[in-house]
């Protein structure tokens, strides 16, 4: 982690911002779906692909050419996996907080399945040749380049 700064590049301890791979079609649509449910505005986007997105990936490290999970984004502190899926629902209005029920999965569990979906996600869901840019109505939505 980078000592220089407390917060990745561009970030505030207040953001929470959720990275997703911007050519999946299944971590796209969940994009739409945070769009379309979180009214208060809590999160922002990012695609992995993005100048904005490979620089808060180079920040903690992570590999900007390989990218096998959504990430949250929290200040300082990142979640990968089934703890980032939950803790962002958590925060979505009613009824998605009973996502939050797979709490009482153990984590190793939890991982495993999200792994499973995650791993074959361009052959269950497939794929875009690009990434899917925004339209104008959600700009403001993802961070800038």
């Amino acid at each position: 982690m980078n000592q220089e700064s407390l917060y990745p590049p561009g970030l505030a301890s207040s953001d929470r911002v959720v990275l997703f791979d911007g050519v999946c079609k299944l971590c796209s649509a969940w994009a739409r779906f945070l769009i379309r449910f979180d009214r208060k505005r809590r999160f922002k986007l990012a695609t992995v692909q993005s100048s904005a997105g490979k620089a808060i990936l180079q920040w903690y490290g992570l590999p900007t050419d390989h990218y096998n999970t959504m990430l949250l984004v929290e200040g300082a502190t990142i979640y990968t996996r089934s703890s980032a899926f939950l803790r962002v629902v958590r925060r979505l209005p009613w009824p998605w907080p009973l996502m939050c029920i797979g709490w009482a999965i153990p984590g190793p569990i939890r991982d495993w399945l999200y792994d499973r979906i995650a791993l074959n996600r361009y052959r269950l869901f497939g794929r875009y040749e690009t990434c899917v840019v925004p339209n104008k109505d959600h700009d403001s939505r993802f961070l800038n380049d």
